[in-house]
Order: structure tokens, then sequence, then C-alpha cells
């Protein structure tokens, strides 16, 4: 079976060095969306599946730090590599602020950056596998998200794909508190009304699943988010 290509969104306005990067990352197996302003970056972002983003910070209609927030945004987890020209300790703190995995100040060498590529999505990969094998015993329920069963009593329930998401959050944060937002933006892809309203029905469903045991509860913490209390 012919292996996934990981996929990059490039963001650079310089044409030549775009066009260099871009060759070089396919030339090593990566599929590469190259966008030359920010504004076409969030686009191309908002449009597909990406696994890694390099930005540069200097560009027109939105610069990298700008464009980065609205990734962020969208996706607390992407890998975000800002690529700039702007070698002040300020700016390199202000790219680590917010959230970059890699600050690259140029001329850089394409190797190194291919390298340092390589090792994130390669420490990524692993703690998503690690992350998809983790089973919780919530109360007198089993939960396996992988298999998307919750077990009580010797009966399972396979849960829908978005059910699954949002219980294996909860999960994850047990007896703390999951931020709406977060929950909105990772399952549903944003946090619009009507997503609000769609995820307060899956939390209905979740509670109806739970109801066996009354040590669990789903709390509501209004105005910010869930709280998945359990033993």
């Amino acid at each position: 079976m012919e292996e996934r290509k990981y996929r990059v969104l490039l963001c650079e306005d310089d044409t030549n060095l775009g066009m260099v990067l871009k060759n070089y990352l396919e030339l090593n197996d990566y599929e590469v969306v190259l966008e030359r302003d920010g504004r076409l970056g969030l686009a191309a972002f908002q449009r597909e599946k990406f696994d890694i983003c390099l930005l540069d910070v200097m560009m027109p209609n939105m610069d990298g730090f700008k464009l980065g927030e609205e990734i962020r945004d969208l996706d607390p987890d992407m890998p975000l590599f800002f690529l700039s020209a702007k070698t002040m300790k300020e700016d390199i703190i202000q790219g680590y602020k917010l959230g970059a995995d890699d600050y690259i100040t140029k001329p850089f060498d394409s190797e190194v950056l291919l390298l340092k590529i390589r090792a994130i999505l390669k420490r990524n990969e692993e703690e998503n596998r690690i992350s998809e094998n983790i089973q919780f015993d919530l109360g007198s329920y089993h939960f396996n998200p992988r298999l998307r069963e919750l077990i009580h009593a010797g009966k399972t329930e396979t849960l829908s794909p978005k059910e699954n998401d949002l219980l294996k959050m909860l999960a994850e944060n047990k007896n703390d508190l999951l931020p709406r937002e977060k929950a909105l933006k990772k399952i549903w892809g944003s946090d619009t009304y009507f997503n609000g309203r769609s995820m307060d029905v899956y939390i209905a469903k979740l509670r109806k699943y739970l109801k066996e045991d009354d040590t669990i509860e789903i709390v509501n913490i209004h105005g910010n988010g869930f709280r998945l209390v359990a033993p």
C-alpha cells in the first residue's frame, strides 16, 4: 500500500524562495500548497487538510503572526513554523508566544528545515498513536475510543464519530473544564451558534448513555464549557 504523503501549507511572498522550498519539499515526498499572502493562506487552511504549516512572517494582506493566530484558533494542535528575516529577540519571542513549534530565521539551510519538519511530524504521529490507544474507566463504564465502544454491565453501545470524539475530549479532561470553544473548533471545525446547538444535542445523548451510574455527571459550566465528573 502506498504511504500517505504529509501535506504542507507554505505561505511565502518571496516568489523565488517559495518555489525553491516547494520544489525541495516535493522532491522529499511532501505535498505542498504554496500561497503568497496570509489571507490566501487562511483560505487554503480552511479549505483543505494539512499536517504542518510553514509561515513567512512578513506577508501582504495578513502577516504570518496574524495567520498563525487564526490557524491556532481553528486547530490548536497544528504544527506551526515561522520563517522570518526578522531576527530581533522581540519578534522571536512573539512567535513562540503564539505557539510556534519553531522560529527559523532567514537565510536558513533547507536540509536543516527538512530535518526539523520530520522531527515534529514524527513526534506528533507518536503522540497520536498513543492517544488513539488510550482507554478510560469512567465509574462503572469502560470507554474504548478507538473502537467507539462504551461498555456497561456487559452491554456495549457503539458511539457515532462525533459522540466518540466529544466523550474522548471530556474523558481526557475528566474532573476538569473542557472549554466549549475548544471542543467546537476541534470536532465541528468552528464555534458558530448552530454548531454550538448541535454540540448541546450530543451532550444530551452522552448524558443519556451515562445515566446508569449516578457517580458520573456531565456538568454545564455556564459560559465556559463542560466538566465530566467521574470517580
